[in-house]
C-alpha cells in the first residue's frame, strides 16, 4: 500500500482550490483571515469531491478480499493443500493503484467534515456578519454579528429542541452523546437533501438549455439585451441611492468637524466613499470652528453606525451592478461582432469596442473558432448534457428499487467492478459527481433571491459572496455526496446490498433522515425531481414570476410586449455604448493626427489669455466704452464681430478648433 497517489491528489487539489480563489477573490485586498477561511472552505469541499472515488475502489477492493478470504475459510476444511492454493490464486483480487493504507481515510473524511461543518455552520456565517457590519471596533463587531447570528440560528435551535423532545419522549430510542451526534448529522443532511433536491431539479434541465442556448448567437444576444435592460434600472437605483447617501455623509461632515470627539468615526465613513467625494470633503475642510451644542446633538455614534451600515450595502450593491453592468456589456458587443462576421467570408473582423472580441489569433483561426467550433461545440456539449440529465432522473427515480437494479449508474459501476476496472470506475465516478455539482451550484448563482451575492471572474467578486460560495459548498457537498452512493448502490442503507462500508459512509453517516421524513421519503423524493423538472423545462416559475410582474426572459416567448420592449431598451443600450467607445477612440487619436501636442497647448494657453484679457475689457469703466468708437476700436486691432485681439493666429473665433480644450 502507498499513500503517495493520495498525497498528489490532494496537492491537486489544493492547487485548485487555491487558483479558483485568486481567479475570482482579490488575495491582496482580502483580510489574510477570510482567505484562509474561504480557501478551507473550499478545499475541504473539493477533497469530499475528488477523493470520494477513491474511496468507492478502496471499498470494492475490500470487499473482494474479504469475500475471497470467506471462500478460503469454508473451502478449508474440504480441500487438500495443493486445491486450497488452486482456488486462493484463482480469487486473486487486483489491487487498485489509489490503495492507501488502513485508516487514513477515516482519519481523512473525520478532519474534513467536522472542519467543513464547523466552518459552514459557525465561522463564516460569524465572519459575514463580522465584514457586514457598521461597527467602529473590533468588540463592537463581533456584538454585532452574535446578535446577528442569534436571531438567524434562532430558528435551527428550535428545530434541534423540537427533535430532542422527540428522541426523548419515544421509549425504543436513548440519548446520549454518541445519538445526539447522529442525530445532528441527520438534522444536516435532511436540511441539505431537502435543498438539494431544489437544485438539482432546475439544474439538471436549465444547465443543458444554457449550453445550446450558448450555441445560438442570436438568442444569446436577445438574453443579454434583456438582461442588460432589467440591470440598467438596478445601477441607475443603485447610484441613485449612493448620491443621496454621499448627501447625507456631507451634511454629517458639516457639523462633524475635525475637532469634534465622533469625527474619528466619521472618517472611517469617509475613507470607503468614492475618491471624488473624499477629495470634495478634503477641500471642503475649514479651519477650528465652534458649533453649537443643538446641530452637534442631531450626530451620535448609533446614528453613524447606522449610517456605515448602509454605506457598506449601498457600495456592494454598487460595486455589484458595476460589475455586472461591464460584464454584460462586453458580452453583447462580442455576440454583435460574431453575429456580424457570421455572414462574412472566412475572415474575423475584430471589434475594437469589445474587450471579448480582441484578440491576437490569426483571423482565419477566430472566425472557425467563433463562427463554426465554438458553437457546434455547445450544441454538442448540450446533447451529452441531456443524456446524462435523463440518465439523473432516471437514476434518482429508481436506485431505491434493490432487485431487479434499475439505477443506470450502479448498472455501470457494478460491470466496472466484475472487471476489476478500478480507474476507469473512478473516472467515472469523478464525472458523476462533477455534473451533480455544476447543476447545484449552477442554480445557486441563477436565483434571484441570491443576487445579493455575485462571481465574478478576474479578481472582481468581494469577500461576502467568496465566503457564501464557501458555505453552500460545505452545506450542499456531503448530502450532494451521500446521494451519489446512493446512486451507485453503495449506500448499505438504501440498497441493503451486503457490502463493506465505505469510509465516507462511516464518518458522516449515511442517507438518513428524521424518522418523521424517513418513513415516505423514496415515495415522494422521485416525485418531487420528476415535478421540478418538469416545472422547469416548461417555465412554470419564469411564468408565474411575470405574471406577478417580475418580467423574465422565455426563449422563443415572443408574444410578451413587455419582454419585446426589454429587448429592445437592451439593444439601445449597447447601441449608445458603441458609439461612446467609438467617440472615445477618435478623441485619443485626435492628438496624432493634424497636430502635435505642443501646437494645442499654446493654442489652449492663447486662448486662456484672450479670455482673461477680454474679461478685463468688460470690466472696464462706461466713461471709456462710451469714448471709443466702433471704427477706432477696428482700427487698433479689433475685428467687428470678436472681442479678441488681432494677431497673426486670426482675427475670428470662428478659426480656432471646437475640441481646443480637450487637452487643457
Amino acid at each position: 500500500m502507498s499513500i503517495a497517489p493520495l498525497i498528489t491528489e490532494l496537492f491537486v487539489v489544493f492547487c485548485i482550490a487555491l487558483w479558483l480563489l485568486h481567479y475570482y477573490g482579490n488575495v491582496k485586498k482580502q483580510h489574510p483571515v477570510v482567505t484562509f477561511a474561504t480557501l478551507t472552505a473550499w478545499y475541504f469541499s473539493l477533497i469530499i469531491i475528488f477523493v470520494l472515488p477513491l474511496d468507492v475502489s478502496s471499498t470494492f477492493y475490500n470487499s473482494c478480499t474479504n469475500a475471497s478470504m470467506t471462500y478460503k475459510d469454508n473451502m478449508s476444511d474440504l480441500m487438500n493443500q495443493t486445491a486450497r492454493n488452486t482456488v486462493v490464486s484463482s480469487t486473486k483480487c487486483e489491487k487498485p493503484w489509489s490503495t492507501t493504507p488502513k485508516g487514513t481515510l477515516p482519519a481523512l473524511w473525520r478532519v474534513v467534515y467536522w472542519t467543513s461543518q464547523a466552518l459552514t455552520w459557525m465561522v463564516l456565517p460569524f465572519m459575514q456578519s463580522y465584514s457586514t457590519s457598521g461597527q467602529f471596533s473590533t468588540a463592537g463587531k463581533m456584538k454585532d454579528s452574535l446578535i446577528r447570528n442569534a436571531l438567524y440560528y434562532g430558528t435551527y435551535l428550535l428545530i434541534v429542541i423540537v427533535l430532542l423532545i422527540y428522541v426523548a419522549a419515544s421509549p425504543n430510542i436513548g440519548l446520549d452523546f454518541s445519538r445526539l451526534k447522529v442525530i445532528c448529522i441527520t438534522a444536516s443532511n435532511t436540511w441539505g437533501m431537502f435543498l438539494l433536491i431544489l437544485l438539482l431539479g432546475y439544474g439538471l434541465v436549465e444547465v443543458p438549455r444554457s449550453a445550446w442556448r450558448a450555441g445560438n448567437p442570436l438568442l444569446t444576444r436577445a438574453h443579454a439585451y434583456f438582461q442588460l435592460a432589467k440591470l440598467s434600472t438596478e445601477k441607475q437605483e443603485a447610484q441613485e441611492n449612493m448620491d443621496d447617501l454621499l448627501v447625507e455623509i456631507e451634511k454629517a461632515g458639516d457639523i462633524v468637524r475635525y475637532n469634534h470627539p465622533l469625527r474619528k468615526f466619521l472618517d472611517v465613513i469617509i475613507s470607503k466613499c468614492p475618491h471624488e467625494f473624499r477629495e470634495k470633503m478634503r477641500n471642503g475642510m475649514n479651519d477650528f470652528v465652534r458649533y453649537d451644542d443643538a446641530s452637534e446633538s442631531t450626530i451620535t455614534e448609533k446614528y453613524l453606525v447606522q449610517l456605515h451600515t448602509k454605506l457598506l450595502r449601498v457600495l456592494e450593491t454598487e460595486q455589484r451592478t458595476t460589475i455586472q453592468w461591464k460584464i454584460l456589456m462586453d458580452r453583447a458587443l462580442h455576440l454583435n461582432t460574431v453575429i456580424s462576421n457570421l455572414a462574412k467570408p472566412n475572415l474575423w473582423i475584430s471589434n475594437k469596442n469589445s474587450t471579448l472580441s480582441q484578440s491576437r489569433c490569426n483571423p482565419y483561426f477566430k472566425w472557425h473558432w467563433e463562427c463554426k467550433i465554438r458553437l457546434i461545440l455547445f450544441k454538442s456539449l448540450a446533447v451529452c448534457f441531456v443524456i446524462v440529465s435523463l440518465m439523473v432522473i432516471w437514476s434518482e427515480c429508481t436506485f431505491f428499487k434493490e432487485e431487479p437494479v434499475l439505477s443506470l449508474f450502479a448498472i455501470f459501476i457494478n460491470h466496472l467492478k466484475a472487471s476489476e476496472n478500478y480507474i476507469c470506475m473512478e473516472l467515472v465516478c469523478s464525472a458523476i459527481i462533477t455534473y451533480l455539482c455544476v447543476c447545484a451550484y449552477y442554480t445557486v448563482f441563477r436565483m434571484k433571491i441570491f443576487n445579493i451575492y455575485y462571481i465574478a471572474g478576474h479578481h472582481q467578486t468581494n469577500e461576502t459572496s467568496i465566503m457564501f460560495v464557501g458555505i453552500m459548498l460545505c452545506r450542499l457537498t456531503p448530502p450532494l455526496c451521500l446521494n451519489f452512493l446512493g446512486l451507485i448502490h453503495m449506500d448499505a442503507h438504501i440498497s441493503r446490498v451486503s457490502t463493506n462500508e465505505t469510509a465516507y459512509t462511516m464518518i458522516m453517516g449515511h442517507l438518513d433522515f428524521i424518522p418523521i421524513i424517513a418513513n415516505g421519503f423514496n415515495i415522494y423524493f422521485p416525485i418531487l425531481v420528476v415535478v421540478l423538472c418538469f416545472a422547469t423545462y416548461f417555465r412554470l416559475g419564469h411564468r408565474c414570476l411575470s405574471a406577478l410582474g417580475f418580467q423574465q426572459f422565455i426563449d422563443g416567448d415572443e408574444s410578451d410586449d413587455f419582454t419585446t420592449d426589454l429587448i429592445e431598451e437592451g439593444r439601445r443600450l449597447v447601441s449608445r455604448e458603441e458609439r461612446r467607445l467609438e467617440l472615445s477612440l477618435r478623441r485619443a487619436k485626435e492628438p496624432a493626427v493634424g497636430e502635435d501636442i505642443s501646437t494645442r497647448q499654446w493654442q489652449g494657453r492663447f486662448m486662456r489669455e484672450a479670455e482673461d484679457w477680454n474679461s478685463k475689457t468688460h470690466n472696464s469703466s462706461d466713461r471709456t466704452a462710451l469714448l471709443d468708437s466702433p471704427g477706432e476700436s477696428t482700427s487698433k486691432g479689433f475685428s467687428s464681430d470678436s472681442t479678441l485681439p488681432s494677431s497673426s493666429y486670426g482675427a475670428s473665433k470662428k478659426r480656432f478648433p471646437t475640441n481646443i480644450f480637450d487637452d487643457v
